[in-house]
């Protein structure tokens, strides 16, 4: 602020007083001339006084409240207020609307963010974290973290301070989540807490797992039964019957199908889940696809069930699809039928329209039945429900996995109903766009 207007007005209000004492002086004497300065004085103390006031009055007020107007000298101070003071707001409207699209785009990122001071105590975080962590912006704000995520991990990950590589975390508050959390460092002594739900990853990386150990186990079976066997007629081959080693070749060339099976499912699995391009749109004639599906399935059973088309197929009723893969999935779902239904059992194959426009093509066995809390896991890859009872028969743990993928392929889903002893029900359930009806035919 300038202190000149100050010096002038002084100077100007030190000229009129000197002359209204003199004039004083003559007219009345001396008495009178000390009256008037100080009068003169007084009224000019309380000029700058209630200015002063007004100030100490503004500044009191909250901040963007309008600064008065000032009198004399005091107009300028008090127009270099104003124009301070609606700098500042401007700042302050700029710094918050800055601080508001940090806001915004903080809550929009994927991961958790959470702010925390020199003590650890949270300032700030997102809704993302809020879910991650189990906090509450409205309530958790001012606390120390370590106070409210009990993590033993976490507590010594935060306090040990080394933050070069990210913290797996499996909280026991919700069994089946794994967080991966990561502490940065930042301005003097504040900490950014980031975090990720890598639940998915996680169960992916699992499943990795368990597929190269499951793959591992299936190949390493017949493996060994046929180095077995080769092994036998090396050693043995001169005193071994023509029977004999007729019968030894015979059990290795069954071991080495049954890895050949295995190995083809893989592959079929493999493209099926890979970026491969969707079905063609061909015309699966149903019913010339049924009869080939029930021709397998008799020389499958030979002759130890009873295996019939119910309800048949409408005339001219056309699936839309690639008819390889359809023909893979009802084969899949006809093989199992014939595997796990006892000599004698009854096994139907069966198309039913929907009232939607769809329909269900059904594999309907009255075999062996399976436990209800098998059914959810069941097109998961090599889940038996009977090891022992799959490799009898030949089957590869993967047929239903096929299945499941397939279809999704087709926008269609496999509904799988079944009871212990009464057998079971694997249902293919296609929308509206995957079925032409006879009466739709050109």
């Amino acid at each position: 602020m300038a202190v000149g207007p100050f010096w002038l007005e002084a100077l100007i209000v030190a000229v009129l007083t000197s002359a209204a004492a003199l004039v004083a002086w003559l007219l009345w004497g001396p008495l009178w001339a000390l009256l008037v300065v100080g009068l003169i004085g007084v009224l000019y103390g309380m000029h700058h006084l209630r200015q002063m006031s007004q100030l100490l009055a503004w500044l009191e007020q909250p901040t963007g409240t309008h600064v008065p107007p000032g009198r004399g000298a005091w107009e300028g101070v008090f127009a270099t207020l104003h124009r301070r003071a609606k700098r500042a707001a401007e700042e302050r409207r700029e710094l918050s609307e800055a601080l508001e699209r940090f806001r915004h785009a903080a809550q929009a990122l994927p991961e958790g963010v959470v702010i925390l001071d020199a003590q650890r105590a949270i300032e700030w975080l997102n809704p993302r974290a809020e879910g991650h962590l189990g906090l509450s912006l409205a309530h958790d704000v001012g606390s120390p973290i370590t106070n409210l995520v009990r993590e033993p991990a976490f507590i010594a990950y935060i306090e040990a301070g080394q933050y070069a590589e990210p913290l797996i975390l499996h909280p026991l508050r919700t069994p089946g989540r794994t967080l991966e959390l990561q502490a940065v460092r930042y301005g003097e002594s504040q900490r950014l807490l980031l975090s990720r739900d890598i639940s998915k990853l996680a169960r992916l990386e699992t499943m990795r797992r368990d597929f190269v150990a499951n793959v591992s186990h299936e190949l390493k079976t017949p493996l060994t039964v046929v180095s077995g066997f080769v092994e036998t007629l090396l050693d043995s081959l001169p005193e071994l019957s023509h029977e004999d080693a007729l019968h030894f070749l015979g059990l290795a060339s069954q071991q080495a199908q049954r890895m050949q099976h295995l190995i083809d499912d893989l592959l079929t699995l493999s493209a099926l889940e890979t970026d491969s391009p969707p079905p063609a749109e061909e015309r699966v004639a149903l019913a010339g696809l049924f009869a080939e599906l029930l021709d397998e399935a008799h020389a499958l059973s030979k002759g130890r069930h009873e295996l019939r088309i119910e309800p048949a197929p409408a005339p001219g009723a056309c699936l839309l699809g690639s008819r390889k893969e359809l023909r893979s999935a009802c084969a899949n779902l006809l093989s199992n039928a014939v595997r796990y239904t006892p000599e004698g059992g009854v096994i139907r194959l069966s198309w039913q329209a929907t009232p939607d426009g769809g329909g269900v093509c059904s594999v309907i066995d009255s075999g062996i039945g399976i436990a209800s809390q098998h059914l959810p896991r069941l097109t998961e890859r090599f889940y038996r429900v009977d090891r022992g009872r799959s490799t009898e028969t030949g089957g590869t743990g993967l047929g239903l996995a096929i299945v499941k993928h397939i279809l999704e392929r087709h926008q269609a889903t496999l509904e799988i109903t079944s009871q212990l002893g009464h057998g079971s029900t694997f249902a293919a359930r296609f929308p509206a766009q995957r079925v032409a009806f006879p009466q739709l035919q050109q």
